[in-house]
């Protein structure tokens, strides 16, 4: 990544020496390769562009397991799957590092518990950082716990959560943390995140592992990792889920 930047850096750094010495010739500034891979989006911004990989179509679970590997338990009905209280949290078959990820949500329409306990669910990026589902219309909680927020570590900018009952989206920009080999930590994680079409996390850096009760740490693990979905215990429902590799 360092060489990266050096690199572009220096190919500016000649770029402007040239603009200022030949104010007449812009074609040197021009710059023609790389070109950039066409990816067709989709009809809407909630659909998958063509390079997406679906990890949910709202017809079964082929993309997830259990935690064991077994095959995952939530239902399945009406374009989504939703939490099956007991059966436990599930995660994708597939790994991924650095991403852009579109997921939609639904907390219970039937309003049931308060804080935490209202629509509690979450999406545990590699398995190990928590962006935060709970039902926050006119519920509160504490601020680092609540929707769009990284659990127990980053505030959201805003709170942008729909009614109960009524479909949310969270679209996600991910920059999994980089780890050199003797597992030092050398570049934490960042995260990007829209929720309703609302900016919430914007390239923040998360402190480490989401941790219920202690402070966030970071433990090397590998440069890609699952995706897992919590059950809290709630009816939460997902669909639409689809994801980038970057």
């Amino acid at each position: 990544m360092k060489k990266n930047l050096l690199s572009i850096l220096a190919i500016f750094c000649v770029l402007t020496s040239i603009a200022q010495s030949n104010d007449d010739a812009p074609k040197l500034t021009e710059v023609w390769e790389p070109v950039a891979a066409i990816v067709k989006p989709g009809k809407t911004a909630q659909d998958a562009p063509s390079d997406a990989i679906v990890l949910f179509n709202g017809k079964d679970l082929s993309a997830w397991q259990n935690s064991d590997k077994k095959p995952a338990e939530w239902i399945v009905g009406d374009g989504a799957m939703t939490v099956k209280k007991g059966t436990g949290m599930i995660t994708t078959k597939q790994a991924f590092g650095d991403c852009q990820l579109h997921i939609e949500w639904r907390t219970p329409a039937e309003v049931v518990g308060e804080s935490q306990g209202r629509g509690n669910s979450g999406i545990f990026l590699m398995g190990r950082y928590e962006l935060q589902v709970l039902d926050n219309y006119n519920n509160r909680t504490y601020s680092n716990g609540q929707a769009g927020s990284i659990y127990k570590q980053l505030i959201p900018l805003a709170n942008a959560c729909r009614e109960p009952g009524e479909w949310q989206t969270y679209d996600v920009i991910f920059t999994a943390p980089r780890f050199s080999e003797n597992g030092r930590l050398q570049s934490a994680a960042r995260i990007t995140v829209i929720h309703n079409g609302v900016l919430v996390q914007n390239n923040a850096t998360i402190w480490g592992a989401t941790e219920y009760i202690g402070i966030p740490q970071y433990k090397q693990h590998g440069l890609k990792e699952p995706i897992s979905l919590q059950d809290h215990g709630n009816p939460v429902s997902y669909r639409n889920i689809w994801i980038r590799e970057l």
